[in-house]
């Protein structure tokens, strides 16, 4: 079975409408893509693992895109902003 659908079916009828208004869409068109096997987008991936609490992942969902790269690449961003002196006083200690 679908991933999405599992999930889906595993939450009461009235938290299903909750969680897809969550992610951005509703039950309808989860129910409906996962029927057809159509492909989600990104940005509505990064919403179902961040809604499920990572039950759903994006790599499990779009396996066809490199996830690894996109994590990695928000770790090297967050180091990268910050301010010169923190970076600095954490190399010292």
């Amino acid at each position: 079975m679908n991933p999405v659908l599992k999930y889906l079916n595993s939450l009461p009828v009235l938290e299903q409408a909750a969680f897809a208004a969550r992610c951005g869409t509703s039950v309808g068109y989860l129910r409906k893509a996962c029927s057809k096997k159509q492909r989600l987008g990104e940005s509505l991936c990064i919403n179902l693992e961040r809604e499920s609490g990572r039950v759903l992942t994006v790599e499990q969902l779009r396996p066809d895109a490199d996830w690894a790269y996109v994590r990695n690449s928000t770790a090297v961003q967050a180091i990268s902003a910050q301010p010169a002196t923190e970076s600095i006083a954490s190399e010292v200690q």
